[in-house]
């Protein structure tokens, strides 16, 4: 029997499931793929501070792709950060593209903001017009409270709730998504939750059911799937890794979460965001076009030099396999892990 909870209805999905982001890389066939399992697919913003990637091109592309091979519900993700130079024009242009296409405006249904101000997409005049048209709902990442509250303050839909065990981009504070979902539902209980950082499982999804989350978001355990567009080598990272295979460095966009390697034991981590900002201002482009080479790199097979995104949930992670069986197992291990609960209590 499918979980039903508040972000299945308003989302208008089967499983209360979500594929986590994936930028800078293609997540077509992933979205494709965990759409129509019965999740909710979410497509990445493609490139990373790269002039030579049009994001906004190619995320009408995608965008139509979606729509030819799956009817059922979708997403999008933009990344706001003040170092994206497409950011402003990816919250005009991609909301204009979706009211212009009925199908399109039909089936996608989340639209969610990360790595920046949760204010960039709602102060587009062709968001707010979208909004009027269509079910839309603007979600945005929140790695702290702090950042939560201004969500919220923003106008949020919804939040999506990540602590510090996820894969990419995290916050200076390193607090872990087990006490940053329990903060958030003090501090906001009525506001829709996504939990991210940390799931791969039915035990993980009860959890965060019980926590007050109404939909997990997976990244990891999306990675380690056949239909996903990663290169096989870093698929096959995953398996037989550990959970303390991974260590948080400085990224481009703030701290990020990435597989050890050659790569990343040679990066530092910066403290704090003034230390990030300093940083940041000592890089020149050719520095800056260089890190970014570093997520290619590891997207096109390269895990010894590249920059491998990877959360600690790859502990948890044994096998490669379709999506709809990844999404089976996990609701069918998630009905159980919650039926345990209840009969321990009586």
């Amino acid at each position: 029997m499918p979980i039903k909870t508040i972000l299945t209805k308003m989302l208008g999905i089967k499983h209360p499931i979500i594929a986590a982001p994936m930028a800078p890389f293609h997540t077509t066939e992933l979205t494709v793929a965990v759409s129509e399992a019965g999740g909710l697919g979410v497509l990445s913003q493609i490139g990373l501070l790269d002039e030579e990637k049009n994001p906004i091109e190619e995320m009408k592309k995608n965008m139509e792709h979606v729509v030819e091979h799956t009817d059922r519900p979708f997403g999008f993700n933009i990344r706001t950060s003040r170092l994206e130079p497409f950011a402003s024009n990816l919250c005009s242009e991609i909301p204009k593209f979706i009211i212009k296409n009925q199908k399109i405006r039909d089936q996608c249904v989340y639209a969610l903001t990360s790595a920046g101000s949760a204010k960039t997409l709602p102060r587009s005049k062709s968001f707010q017009e979208l909004k009027k048209a269509s079910q839309i709902k603007h979600f945005h990442v929140a790695p702290a409270l702090w950042l939560a509250e201004k969500c919220v303050a923003a106008g949020v839909d919804g939040l999506v709730v990540t602590g510090n065990e996820g894969g990419g981009h995290q916050s200076y504070e390193k607090v872990s998504t087990l006490v940053l979902l329990q903060q958030v539902q003090q501090k906001f209980p009525d506001i829709p939750r996504v939990a991210c950082g940390g799931f791969a499982t039915g035990e993980g999804l009860a959890a965060a059911l019980s926590l007050g989350a109404g939909a997990i978001a997976m990244g990891s355990r999306f990675i380690a799937s056949k239909e996903c567009e990663f290169h096989d080598t870093y698929k096959n990272v995953i398996p037989p890794a550990k959970a303390q295979d991974t260590i948080l460095v400085t990224g481009i966009l703030g701290p990020i979460r990435l597989w050890k390697n050659k790569y990343s034991l040679h990066h530092d981590l910066v403290a704090n965001r003034k230390e990030k900002l300093v940083h940041e201002s000592g890089m020149n482009t050719e520095e800056l076009a260089l890190a970014a080479r570093a997520y290619d790199l590891a997207y096109q097979g390269n895990v010894t030099d590249g920059a491998v995104l990877l959360g600690q949930s790859i502990g948890l992670i044994n096998s490669i396999e379709k999506v709809s069986n990844i999404i089976e197992r996990i609701v069918k291990d998630a009905e159980s892990a919650i039926s345990s609960a209840i009969n321990q209590i009586k």
